[in-house]
């Protein structure tokens, strides 16, 4: 197979890359030779029909197995002209056998041969569509294998404690079997991965990470919610108007800030003398936004705060009075908008993975829960039968983390998401 690997034409370079069988002797008809391994070499491509030259290159030549894909490999860095790009592939769809890579082929062949696990895939595919630093960040320590290292420690000791297990159960009756102590051994050890797989699960998870920390500002109708909005997120995203309910629905606008994703949210006024139907589903909304909420920028009273955590803000500071309590913000004239910035970074590195951490997706949080289940359950027990099962059924769940028990409907929906030359 064989597909463009760098960014669309044109551009100053494109790497087309050849990967399986054929690589070896798609060099060959291309370059007339093959060049020394690892080695960049400088080469004039010809059309092997004919011999018109193609392009200039420089080659490599990428022998298997300690490839990305696991297998040979060749890549061509020609000029990035579509016309050059369109001639070398041309003459690469010529050569009988060789095709062009479907989407995600060269990772997929990568996790095939064991260059990849499956959480490393999704840190590569989280760390294509990375928009902000921290994305990048968690994207990058997933796909550099940070957490499936942890997989194997954890496998490692499931593996111990099913070894103390069986050792139990069949040699109990022997002398250099500490049987009357084991049980106590194996539920020590036993709480002591499960507190570790526990404190990985009380980590932030992707799904903010990747959706955005939401923001929901609230409180009273003309409390300055859509001004302020448009402030943090340096563009007219809400009308605003001195009309008391002009925001009739949430106005969701994400947005980056210092490398953060946020998804800032405005909402109907709040107020009990509703006026119409249409008003009181927009509080309504209003109020379900504030529920699902990570940081509330409340624009009322101090007293009517809907969470004790909500950031108390004292909007339109440059016309009303200024001792009223919370942070004294005006959206207009730029009053404290950077301290404002700093609490929503405050708040947002509470809510985020670490520098160097990874973030666990739907998925993986899923089995990890699942893993803690069933040491849980062994722990909870003090039948070794019992607690040998757990163990191995634990060591299940730890090879669908990784793909190693993974079902192709999976697989295809999770590769089919990357870009061709991937």
């Amino acid at each position: 197979m064989f597909a463009l690997s760098s960014g669309p034409p044109p551009a100053g370079i494109a790497v087309i890359r050849v990967s399986g069988a054929l690589a070896g002797t798609a060099m060959e008809m291309l370059a007339h030779r093959m060049p020394a391994p690892r080695q960049a070499s400088l080469a004039l491509l010809r059309d092997p029909t004919g011999g018109m030259p193609l392009d200039r290159s420089l080659l490599l030549w990428l022998p298997g197995p300690h490839t990305v894909t696991g297998e040979d490999m060749a890549e061509f860095h020609c000029h990035g002209g579509r016309a050059v790009i369109d001639a070398v592939e041309a003459v690469l769809s010529a050569i009988p056998g060789l095709r062009r890579a479907q989407p995600g082929e060269f990772t997929r062949r990568a996790f095939d041969h064991g260059r990849m696990d499956l959480n490393a895939v999704e840190g590569l595919s989280d760390l294509l569509a990375a928009e902000t630093q921290s994305q990048r960040r968690a994207a990058l320590s997933m796909a550099e294998g940070h957490f499936s290292r942890r997989i194997d420690d954890w496998r490692a000791r499931l593996l111990a404690l099913s070894a103390m297990a069986e050792a139990a159960l069949d040699f109990s009756d022997e002398d250099d079997v500490p049987d009357a102590s084991i049980e106590d051994d194996i539920a020590e050890q036993l709480s002591l991965l499960e507190g570790d797989v526990r404190n990985v699960l009380a980590a932030p998870s992707a799904e903010r990470l990747r959706d955005g920390i939401r923001v929901v500002l609230a409180g009273p109708p003309n409390a300055g919610k859509s001004t302020l909005l448009n402030a943090l997120v340096g563009r007219d995203a809400a009308i605003v108007s001195a009309i008391a309910g002009t925001t009739r629905d949430r106005i969701e606008v994400p947005a980056a800030i210092d490398g953060v994703a946020y998804l800032f949210t405005d909402t109907a006024g709040l107020r009990d003398d509703v006026g119409d139907d249409i008003e009181a589903i927009g509080i309504d909304r209003a109020r379900a936004a504030l529920e699902a909420a990570d940081v509330i920028l409340w624009l009322g009273a101090a007293d009517a705060m809907p969470r004790p955590d909500a950031i108390l803000i004292a909007a339109q500071s440059d016309r009303q009075n200024s001792t009223r309590p919370g942070l004294p913000v005006s959206a207009l004239t730029g009053e404290n908008m950077g301290a404002l910035l700093a609490a929503l970074a405050a708040r947002a590195a509470t809510l985020l993975p670490g520098e160097g951490d990874y973030a666990l997706h739907r998925r993986q949080r899923d089995l990890v829960v699942r893993l803690a289940d069933h040491l849980r359950a062994a722990r909870a027990h003090h039948d070794l039968l019992i607690i040998a099962e757990e163990c191995r059924l634990g060591r299940a769940v730890l090879d669908t983390l990784t793909g190693q028990a993974s079902t192709e409907d999976m697989l295809d929906r999770l590769f089919s998401g990357f870009c061709i030359g991937k």
